[in-house]
């Protein structure tokens, strides 16, 4: 979380937020990377509370997030209800200096946290997450938002893509090799069975796993995107957690396996053209760049450990080179 933001945050705002929800004192920390995250209870029952700031997200972005996570969770998808406030609204807003946060309260989802050394991150698992983001396409196609509610934000409108902001002093030929990529994807058709709004961000920390099925979480980067990015964010961030010091043929040859396993399960609930998947190469290119401006935004260099550095050190290569994190064939 940005250095200001936090500041502005207090226990005094997590007071404010718990009694308005009516929530139990005790609660606890998950996460503070985009968002505030906490596991919190309500006459004993565990709930997941997310608070967001203003600079994130507005409060209408928020309301058509949980618009479309509603529709998708009435579809029989298997992600958290979202729980109304005691005053009846799905987003609470909460006055701190100049500006808000925004506080809004969800089932906690079942399952557990994977983790990739374990025997259960195989096979099996990649075929049901391919499975859980196609049926995820294959309604979202029929969705259309509730009144009162705009439209959520498209791919290109994010804020990442910035780049004069986020890339300050780098050199010229990232800089451009970066535009490229998005000059790219602006260019290709838009349509009922490619384009749609996606949640843009399934990695395996936003979801859990009874072993059997997957319960997604985490739609605050929800956009409208081409379908074949939330192939490529998973495929991305699986070979990456895997192999995060790996060669390149470690990583290919991991891609493969993951790939062809998760587009069996995918494919089960919902087709892409062999054409767009020819494609998911220059959708891992946009996660880079998109990462990229995530860690010059979030962290500070005097704030950036070991992985970090490394991390960023390989994407700035692949930018410059304008090449993806895997060679894949489909």
């Amino acid at each position: 979380m940005e250095k200001t933001i936090e500041r502005q945050f207090s226990t005094g705002v997590i007071e404010q937020i718990r009694n308005k929800f009516n929530l139990d004192s005790e609660y606890k920390k998950l996460g503070d990377f985009e968002n505030y995250v906490y596991e919190v209870y309500e006459n004993g029952q565990p709930k997941i509370l997310r608070v967001t700031h203003s600079s994130h997200r507005s409060k209408q972005q928020l309301e058509s997030e949980i618009d479309w996570i509603r529709y998708l969770h009435q579809s029989g998808i298997r992600i958290p209800a979202v729980y109304l406030s005691p005053s009846g609204k799905l987003v609470e807003e909460f006055a701190v200096e100049n500006s808000f946060f925004f506080a809004s309260l969800f089932e906690k989802a079942s399952g557990y946290s994977i983790k990739i050394d374990e025997p259960a991150f195989n096979e099996k698992l990649f075929y049901k997450w391919g499975r859980m983001i196609g049926k995820m396409h294959r309604h979202t196609k029929d969705y259309q938002q509730s009144k009162g509610i705009v439209s959520r934000y498209h791919w290109d409108e994010n804020d990442l893509l910035d780049f004069e902001k986020y890339y300050t002093g780098e050199n010229s030929l990232l800089l451009e090799s970066a535009k490229s990529v998005v000059a790219k994807i602006k260019q290709l058709p838009q349509n009922k069975n490619s384009y749609g709004l996606i949640h843009t961000d399934i990695h395996h920390g936003n979801f859990f796993y009874d072993g059997e099925e997957i319960y997604v979480f985490d739609f605050d980067d929800a956009s409208y995107q081409y379908f074949v990015s939330d192939i490529a964010i998973p495929l991305y961030y699986a070979v990456n957690s895997k192999h995060f010091f790996g060669t390149r043929e470690e990583r290919n040859q991991f891609a493969h396996k993951f790939l062809t396993a998760f587009l069996d399960g995918y494919n089960e609930e919902n087709q892409l053209t062999r054409e767009w998947l020819e494609r998911i190469p220059l959708f891992l290119q946009l996660r880079d760049i998109d990462l990229y401006a995530v860690f010059n935004k979030k962290i500070a260099p005097e704030d950036r450990n070991e992985r970090v550095v490394h991390w960023m050190s390989e994407i700035k290569e692949r930018i410059e080179k304008n090449v993806p994190i895997v060679d894949i064939s489909v």
